[in-house]
């Protein structure tokens, strides 16, 4: 994992915002797409880009593949987690995004279970 590489990685606000939620814990492409409003294809490209870099890792289960933060990422690179878990809380659109996962989270649809649409209503 290069320096470099992980500083780009995290040079973009959208990958930003899906580290702020992982770092509630994990979640599959389907819960990021929802909570962030975001493409499904937008949601993955940015995924994948973390995860080459060594930022989240993912864990497939039955038909879903659920991503969170690399345990080794947090241990290697502790002080800039640390960073910006703590600048996430004092940024508008962070916080919004902290907002939106409470609310999705409390829901009963998910996409183990679609119903309807996952996109929550504002």
């Amino acid at each position: 994992m290069n320096i470099n590489d992980i500083f780009k990685a995290l040079g973009d606000e959208n990958r930003l915002r899906i580290i702020n939620l992982l770092s509630k814990g994990k979640l599959c492409v389907c819960d990021i797409e929802a909570i962030l409003m975001m493409t499904q294809s937008n949601v993955s490209r940015h995924l994948n880009k973390l995860k080459n870099v060594g930022i989240i890792s993912s864990e497939k289960k039955s038909q879903w593949v659920y991503y969170s933060i690399d345990n080794n990422f947090v241990n290697k690179h502790k002080m800039l987690y640390e960073y910006l878990i703590n600048s996430f809380n004092n940024i508008p659109q962070f916080i919004t995004d902290n907002e939106n996962f409470e609310k999705y989270k409390n829901r009963e649809q998910s996409c183990k279970n679609p119903s309807k649409s996952n996109y929550l209503p504002y």
